[in-house]
């Protein structure tokens, strides 16, 4: 049998590329030398599996050339610079490496956060380049006794939450993917609220870059947070409003902020830069040696195993080709996926159980259908952590029961799918179908017939069914410089009503309090697809 042929498109330690050279199965090319053209011309053609880093994007130039692989490795976390779906479409397995930096970014948080309280870079600098001894210009303050919030609690979160113990620090987590007792039984201090995490002294971020997350912190969160508060990001760039970060340091609202990530990466014009009132590091969340060591082991190992068809490890997306899925399948796969995720979105809360049903022929594929489901449901809490073959493992291991039925096909439509999830805060349920093939469309949720297009940001409005609250809806909308670009409704037996709203902009929390506020209202929430 011919050895497979694994190309290195970037540079990873040398302890990976030992594991490649010695394994006699498998040829080897390291090309992280060479310039980006020769790279797709020459060695890419090649590859049978490729591994990446930042420097090299697997866009559409990289896939034209990529006509043998079947794998690519990311070395690291991020997966910005993979197109994952025109992956997928060319049954290419995207893989990433999501925890072999967990401890070098909790120790980079704790780094930024001593940093801060004690503005080090700025005392250093002070003795060591202006060779200037004033003990009296750095008073700083301790950890000890101070109130830190974590937004985020899962692999680097609960970490740091660990180590701020050591420090006799106040702790409290915000995490509503997450089961209480992860956080209570550290003795650390859980919260639903979100304005709990705003009162802390210390704030750090630890989520997935999403549609929810991205600019969580912005100009009217800092408004309600202490006079001097202390604000760290080591997660990914955006997650702070950058103007509103800006803003809140040059007044001196933020007293200290300790910022690894940006935006728009390089950031050496920033104007956080120009303040001396933050500590930056330039994107070090994986710089250590033995963060480089693991994160080069173990990519190597992956490439190998996918190299030679063994596993697909940490795979973020599951290959579709022509001639082994029937063609009327895929839409629904995708459509089960976004309804687990908009299921996850409007509850926003710790999920208990999955339970996925399929009507009609797509019925035959209801093991795919529980896969897609869950990984739509989890990503809305673990972001790139889940994928499509760990999936239903961690759901077990967050005692999370996923259940699969087929149903009778009564319902009028060929097929029919629907997922129906339980969590901390209740239950929603949730159906689709696909006309003329490839439109998908949300029929049901709960009791509500309804016809919406599963894509956009929507806000699901439930309500007494009374007159006078579409004309409610639709004024605090404007109010709110909000257009409305669809809007369904769907009615039950209880004199209740469901509007699913389609909006052009973003849902602030303002708007969300005023209709939650109008008389007639039962619940409100948002989603975006």
């Amino acid at each position: 049998m011919s050895k497979k042929t694994i190309v290195v498109c970037d540079h990873i330690h040398q302890d990976g590329l030992d594991i490649l050279a010695n394994d006699s199965e498998i040829e080897f090319i390291n090309a992280a030398d060479e310039p980006k053209d020769k790279l797709l011309a020459e060695f890419i053609p090649l590859a049978d599996v490729a591994i990446t880093r930042s420097s090299t994007d697997v866009d559409d130039a990289f896939l034209a050339q990529a006509k043998k692989v079947t794998a690519v490795v990311r070395a690291g976390v991020g997966v910005d610079n993979v197109d994952i779906p025109g992956s997928s479409k060319q049954g290419i397995v995207v893989m990433n490496v999501p925890t072999a930096n967990t401890i070098a970014a909790v120790e980079l948080t704790m780094t930024h956060m001593l940093s801060c309280v004690r503005t080090f870079p700025y005392a250093h600098n002070n003795l060591k380049l202006d060779r200037v001894w004033r003990r009296q210009d750095w008073y700083g303050t301790e950890l000890k006794d101070k109130k830190l919030g974590i937004i985020g609690f899962g692999n680097i979160g609960s970490r740091v939450g660990k180590r701020a113990k050591a420090f006799e620090m106040d702790i409290v987590a915000y995490d509503p993917y997450i089961d209480p007792s992860k956080a209570t039984d550290l003795d650390i201090g859980y919260t639903k609220n979100f304005e709990d995490i705003l009162a802390c002294d210390i704030i750090t971020i630890h989520t997935p870059k999403n549609s929810e997350t991205i600019g969580m912190i912005g100009k009217d969160e800092i408004a309600k947070m202490k006079d001097g508060v202390i604000l760290i990001n080591c997660a990914r760039g955006g997650l702070y409003d950058e103007d509103a970060l800006l803003e809140g340091l040059t007044s001196g609202k933020i007293a200290m902020a300790g910022i690894d990530v940006f935006n728009k990466e390089p950031a050496t014009d920033h104007p956080l830069l120009d303040l001396d009132n933050v500590t930056v590091t330039p994107h070090l969340g994986a710089n250590t040696k033995e963060s480089q060591k693991n994160i080069a082991i173990q990519a190597a190992e992956n490439a190998i195993a996918a190299a030679k068809g063994i596993a697909y490890p940490n795979a973020l997306n599951l290959p579709i080709k022509e001639n082994e899925l029937p063609d009327f399948v895929r839409p629904y796969l995708e459509l089960i996926q976004k309804i687990g995720h908009l299921s996850a979105q409007i509850t926003k809360s710790a999920v208990k159980s999955i339970k996925v049903s399929a009507a009609g022929p797509v019925a035959e594929h209801l093991e795919s259908m529980g896969t897609f489901a869950t990984v739509g449901v989890l990503t809305e809490s673990l972001g790139d952590q889940i994928n499509y073959v760990n999936a239903e493992f961690v759901a077990d291991e967050r005692d999370i029961e996923i259940t699969k039925e087929v149903k009778p096909n009564n319902s009028g439509f060929t097929n029919k799918v629907g997922v129906k999830l339980t969590t901390a805060a209740g239950t929603i349920s949730i159906a689709g179908t696909v006309f003329d093939d490839t439109e998908q469309r949300i029929i049901e949720i709960d009791d509500y017939i309804l016809d919406v297009d599963p894509k956009g940001t929507m806000i699901f409005f439930r309500n007494t069914d009374t007159p006078g609250v579409i004309g409610d809806v639709g004024r605090i909308m404007a109010e709110n410089g909000l257009n409305i670009s669809d809007f369904r409704l769907g009615r039950d037996s209880k004199k209740q009503a469901l509007a699913v709203v389609r909006v052009d902009g973003q849902v602030k929390k303002e708007l969300l309090e005023q209709l939650a506020s109008l008389e007639a209202c039962i619940s409100v929430a948002h989603a975006t697809l």
